[in-house]
């Protein structure tokens, strides 16, 4: 795959995220169009194997995959609505991760999905190490505020 190609890619996929209520999420009828899926019944196959998964690993599907309705052009500026499903980010992993490899896009989103994953593991890490070194900064403070008491009290 050209690096102009994946920066493409990338820039659909960033562009394509939405938030609800606090929560990253894609359109599944946007998603289909990035994975390179022409007919909703083909990918709407794929999200049923990734919901599968998701049941599987002890998830909640109605959080992952939550039923929404969207409208959409039809012609002569008239809305119709249609069922549409929005996709967390693990739900979005889950997608790639069961869609047909064999295409370009489904290869990409399934690194790009690995990645940004790992990405938010290390944040996590990091951010518990803080957590960690912070309490063990006031448990020595703590400790040291103690001592000196008992030190005072002349309690051995």
């Amino acid at each position: 795959m050209k690096t102009e190609e994946i920066k493409h890619l990338l820039e659909e996929f960033e562009s394509a995220v939405s938030e609800i209520e606090g929560v990253e999420c894609w359109s599944a009828r946007e998603l289909q169009q990035l994975l390179g899926y022409s007919k909703w019944e083909n990918f709407e196959k794929v999200i049923l194997k990734a919901k599968d998964a998701c049941i599987h690993a002890g998830e909640i599907v109605a959080y992952q995959f939550p039923d929404v309705r969207k409208l959409v052009l039809i012609g002569s500026d008239t809305e119709r609505s249609i069922e549409d499903i929005a996709l967390t980010r693990y739900a979005c992993y889950l997608v790639a991760q069961n869609g047909d490899s064999r295409k370009a896009e489904i290869a990409f989103a399934q690194n790009y999905f690995a990645v940004q994953t790992r990405r938010a593991e290390v944040i996590e890490m990091r951010l518990l190490d803080y957590e960690r070194i912070k309490a063990r900064e006031k448990l020595s403070h703590t400790e040291k505020q103690l001592s000196g008491i008992l030190f005072e009290r002349g309690v051995g």
